[in-house]
């Protein structure tokens, strides 16, 4: 929020990746970490301890009709994306999706559509957007300092879990594309 009031955010997913958000969160001034919310009721526990007076929850309309609440972050698996997105948006909350944002162009297009027509932020996560090396390939490419490129390969190494349903080469058919 621009205006320099607090967002009030909750947590859907505490698995592998979700830890993290409720870490950052917890550490921003401009954010309150207020819910958490995973089917697994031994890692609400674990946040609980963690986060004191963080209330959590195994139903996400539990956490969504909190009228206090201004935001959902969601670090699930890329099946639920769309349909834990909806739930958010359609309580009038902002909507954080860890990539990729969803699991096909259809459903990106739903969910943008349908924050468009709320009013509502939907953002999906960016990791390598901010990353060294990419910003500094993009600085050479931009500078022409390549020459003419027709082709760029990388390798995502020591970066945690491969998700095999969810990569660029799952999401355009077989072909990467810049």
């Amino acid at each position: 929020m621009s205006d320099g009031r607090v967002v009030r955010i909750g947590v859907v997913g505490l698995g592998y990746w979700g830890p993290n958000l409720l870490r950052n969160i917890a550490g921003c001034d401009r954010a309150e970490l207020t819910w958490a919310c995973d089917l697994r009721p031994e890692l609400l526990e674990a946040q609980e301890k963690r986060y004191p007076g963080i209330r959590t929850t195994v139903d996400i309309e539990e956490m969504v009709s909190d009228p206090n609440l201004d935001a959902v972050a969601l670090a699930t698996p890329v099946s639920t994306h769309h349909r834990l997105a909806v739930t958010a948006l359609e309580a009038g909350k902002h909507v954080f999706i860890e990539k990729p944002l969803s699991a096909s162009t259809f459903e990106a297009r739903d969910l943008i559509q349908r924050a468009d027509a709320a009013s509502l932020a939907l953002m999906p996560g960016h990791t390598f957007l901010y990353s060294p090396p990419v910003l500094k390939i993009k600085e050479l490419l931009d500078a022409g300092a390549l020459g003419d490129v027709y082709f760029v390969s990388m390798s995502r190494v020591n970066l945690g879990l491969h998700q095999p349903d969810v990569s660029v080469r799952n999401a355009t058919s077989g072909t990467c594309a810049w």
